[in-house]
């Protein structure tokens, strides 16, 4: 099954880099999903949850704006202020 390379930087440092199934993020215009394969696109991101899917393993990041970038090497998130949320 084909996978999504992610990752996940704040000014401070890389807070998370794999490759996975799923990203959900909240957009200025409105939460999206990012699976492997998606089309390219950027956008703005406001304050809200980052969801990482991969498998039966989910993890939870809280940010605080920032952008996305979906490419055809993967999907980063360049976020303002981020942390890791305990699942």
């Amino acid at each position: 099954m084909a996978k999504l390379h992610f990752s996940l930087v704040a000014p401070e440092r890389e807070l998370f880099s794999a490759d996975v199934d799923q990203v959900d993020a909240p957009g200025t215009e409105g939460d999206f999903g990012v699976l492997p394969n998606h089309a390219p696109f950027m956008t703005t991101l406001r304050e809200g949850r980052v969801t990482v899917r991969d498998g039966a393993t989910v993890k939870l990041f809280d940010i605080q704006g920032g952008f996305a970038d979906v490419g055809p090497d993967g999907f980063t998130i360049l976020a303002e202020h981020a942390v890791e949320v305990a699942s």
